[in-house]
Order: structure tokens, then C-alpha cells, then sequence
């Protein structure tokens, strides 16, 4: 352990702006997309078992092997933090893993997230809780998640929130939960799919991919639904199965198509789109990525004044 990963809340709030999208080797020639957009990301390949950094020109900067990746974060110290089936670890850019968690065996962790402490949040799903990690591996908080599924695809987009609350999709029982800070059941919202991911954004809605429901969803503080984007509502990019997503300082928004089965290899596998649902970028590289599920755009300025996005 040879990296300090200290940060201020502030500078962790200010810093950690991420998105999801992937930048890539094939941009779709259509009048609808800005062929001048670009991005330089950091993203999970759950399939291709690794976790790479891609330039804007779609070169691959870097990348590092891991079992089925699920969640990824730029760190400010420039070092990627990663979750994987077996645990959490902290790599830096010259491959040395300066921090790691080794969950207990029969977990299976599909979420994972900075903390201002230089620890992580980590969602164990076999073992139904999630835990805060200290930077010495030991776990300092457990938190026991009451939930009727027991396999290893229940817990997906954990995250605790500024006013530490935590928020967990409970994928298999279709429902998201807000929990206290200790732990207490707030709030359970149902949906009407697999959520992958709920994003609370500043205004206090709530931005949640539904997986084989196939569509992406946006929630108000009265869960009444005020913009979605429906499978076959993109040409081109119909949704196959949303994971990652990131509502962008410019309003737009990045979504994660996981490319399952069938459709793996036949169509672009992340894109942004405006408000009103137009393509202004998206990203296709078959030959190196199988099944992108999660990223961070590495690049927030091209998107205006940089503010917290949870994700």
C-alpha cells in the first residue's frame, strides 16, 4: 500500500465527475451525430474481463485483466479503482496494485465506490449487505441488506449519497431501496424491470436503467416518470440491455448498451443523446470490447462547468 489516497469531501465531490459512453474505433456517419464529438473514458468490459482506459481517437491507453468488472472510478491521484467477482482493487498507471479488498469467498461484488476517507463502498450480493472498506482491507461498517434473492446478480448500482444515505437496486426483486446511514429502510421504490442503476442526480431525481426491461427511466421526487427512452426509440441504437448510465452536466445523457447473447457484436455499445433523444456521439469497437456495462467519461469539461453527478 504505497499510494496516500486522502481526499477532502470537497475536493472528492469535485472531482470524481464521471459519466459513462466509450469512445471508439467506429462512429456511425449520420446526419443525426455530431461527428466532431469525442471522448476519452474509462469503462468496465464485463465479457472481455478487463478494465481499460480508451483516448478520444479510440486508441487503447490502458487496460488491466480483471473477472467480470462490474463498476470503475477515475481516481484524482490518476489510480482506477475497479470492482470485480472477488473483491475491489486500486491500480495504479503503471499496473501495481497499491490498495484491494478480497471479499469473503462466496461473495460476488458487482458495485463498488470511492470514499472520501480513501476507502471503498462494496456491494457483496451473496452475502446480502454491503460493507465500507478501510484503507488497511478490513471492513469498518456492515450493513445487512434484507432482500428474498440469493444469486449473484441482486445487488447492481450501490451507492451512498452525500447525506450518506445508500441506495441499492435490488435487481432480481425489481425494486430500488434508500436506507439511513444506519441502515434503516426509508424507502422502496418498484419498478417495472431489472434495475441496473439509479442514479439520484442534484435535483433530486432519480435516473435508473432497466436492464432486460430494456429501457432507461427518469423519476421525480413524486416517482412520477418524466423522461424515458424506450427500447426502440433511438434508430440505430435500440437498447438491448441498459446498464451504466450519466446524466451530463449538459443535459444529455450516456447510456451503457450491455450487448447481451445474441446481439453482442451487431450495434454500437454506449452513446449520448440530447434531452429530445438525438444521437450526438456513441461508440463501436467490436474487435477489442465485448459487453461495456460501465464507464466514466475522462473528459467532463467538453461539457460544461463540472459539477457532482452521482452515479
Amino acid at each position: 500500500m504505497t499510494t496516500s489516497f486522502l481526499l477532502t469531501r470537497r475536493d472528492f465531490s469535485r472531482r470524481t465527475l464521471s459519466a459513462l459512453a466509450l469512445g471508439a474505433v467506429g462512429f456511425r456517419a449520420a446526419a443525426a451525430i455530431d461527428k466532431a464529438a469525442s471522448h476519452r473514458f474509462l469503462c468496465c468490459d464485463y465479457q472481455g474481463n478487463k478494465v481499460a482506459i480508451v483516448a478520444a481517437d479510440g486508441s487503447v491507453e490502458w487496460e488491466y485483466t480483471a473477472q467480470t468488472p462490474q463498476d470503475c472510478w477515475m481516481l484524482p491521484n490518476g489510480n482506477v479503482l475497479f470492482c470485480h467477482q472477488n473483491g475491489v482493487k486500486e491500480v495504479a498507471h503503471d499496473k501495481r496494485v497499491v490498495w484491494e479488498y478480497k471479499a469473503p469467498p462466496q461473495a460476488q461484488c458487482h458495485s463498488c465506490q470511492p470514499l472520501p476517507n480513501g476507502g471503498a463502498l462494496v456491494a457483496e450480493c451473496l452475502m446480502s449487505r454491503i460493507v465500507e472498506v478501510g484503507r488497511d482491507g478490513q471492513v469498518t461498517r456492515e450493513i445487512k441488506i434484507a432482500s428474498e434473492a440469493r444469486n449473484g446478480h441482486q445487488f447492481r448500482g450501490t451507492r451512498k449519497t452525500a447525506d450518506h444515505h445508500y441506495w441499492v437496486c435490488l435487481m432480481d426483486e425489481k425494486k430500488i431501496v434508500e436506507l439511513s446511514p444506519e441502515g434503516i429502510l426509508l424507502r422502496t421504490i418498484p419498478v417495472d424491470g431489472f434495475p441496473h442503476a439509479a442514479i439520484k442526480l442534484p435535483d433530486g431525481h432519480l435516473l435508473i436503467t432497466l436492464g432486460t426491461a430494456r429501457k432507461v427511466i427518469e423519476l421525480d421526487k413524486n416517482l412520477k416518470i418524466v423522461w424515458q427512452v424506450g427500447e426502440d426509440e433511438i434508430p440505430g441504437n435500440p437498447l438491448r440491455l441498459p446498464a451504466g448510465c450519466q446524466r451530463l452536466p449538459n443535459g444529455n445523457t450516456l447510456i451503457c448498451n450491455y450487448l447481451p447473447g445474441e446481439f453482442m457484436g451487431k450495434q454500437p455499445q454506449a452513446f449520448e443523446i440530447t434531452r429530445d433523444k438525438k444521437v450526438v456521439w456513441e461508440f463501436t469497437d467490436h474487435a477489442r470490447f465485448k459487453t461495456v456495462n460501465q464507464a466514466y467519461l475522462l473528459d467532463p469539461h467538453r461539457n460544461g462547468k463540472m459539477t457532482e453527478v452521482l452515479r
